[in-house]
C-alpha cells in the first residue's frame, strides 16, 4: 500500500524515475562523479568491485544510477545490467589516449545489445583538467559518435572533482528522458 501511495503522489508531483547504467573502463572517473553528483562533494574513492547505486534527484527526475566497475574482468558482466536501462552515461578518461580503442570498442559491444536499443547516451569527456586530455569533438570522433544514426546521444566534457559539466550533461538526459515518456 504504501508503495502504490508513493507512486501516485510521484505522478502527482510530476517527478519521474529513470534507471540509468553509468559505465566506462576502470579509472575514468564513474564513482567521483556519482558522488559529486549525490552529495556535492568529493570523497575519495578505490577502484569499483561489484558496483554503487544511488539515487540522485535532479530537476523533476529520480535517476537511480548503477556505477558498475570497469575493470576488464568486470565488464563481461555489464551485460547484466542491461535491462530496463532509460540511459547510459558512458565515462571517458580523455587524457588516456592509449585506451580510447578500447573505450570505442566496449561502448560498440553495449549499444548494440537489445536490451540497449532504446536507451539515451550521453558520454562525460572525463578528466579535462589534466595535461594533453583530449576536448570533447576529438573524443568524439575517436568514439565514432557521429555514426550513431538511430540514437539520441550528447558528448559532454566533464571534470569530476570540480562538478563542471556535470550538470550540463545531466540536463540534456533529463530533457532527453522527459520527452520520452
Amino acid at each position: 500500500m504504501g508503495m502504490l501511495f508513493s507512486k501516485v503522489w510521484q505522478r502527482m508531483l510530476g517527478s519521474k524515475d529513470m534507471r540509468i547504467l553509468m559505465l566506462g573502463l576502470d579509472a575514468a572517473g564513474k564513482t567521483t562523479i556519482l558522488y559529486r553528483l549525490k552529495l556535492a562533494e568529493v570523497v575519495t574513492t578505490i577502484p569499483t568491485v561489484g558496483f554503487n547505486v544511488e539515487e540522485v534527484e535532479y530537476k523533476n527526475i529520480r535517476f537511480t544510477v548503477w556505477d558498475v566497475g570497469g575493470q576488464d574482468k568486470i565488464r563481461k558482466l555489464w551485460r547484466h545490467y542491461f535491462r530496463g536501462t532509460d540511459g547510459l552515461i558512458y565515462v571517458v578518461d580523455s587524457s588516456d589516449r592509449e585506451r580510447i580503442q578500447d573505450a570505442k570498442e566496449e561502448l560498440q559491444k553495449m549499444l548494440a545489445e537489445q536490451e540497449m536499443e532504446n536507451a539515451a547516451l550521453l558520454v562525460l569527456a572525463n578528466k579535462q583538467d589534466l595535461p594533453n586530455a583530449m576536448p570533447a569533438a576529438e573524443v568524439m570522433e575517436k568514439l565514432e559518435l557521429q555514426k550513431l544514426r538511430h540514437r539520441q546521444w550528447f558528448i559532454q566534457s566533464t571534470c569530476a572533482p570540480t562538478g563542471d559539466g556535470l550538470y550540463e550533461g545531466l540536463d540534456w538526459l533529463s530533457r532527453t528522458l522527459s520527452s520520452r515518456k
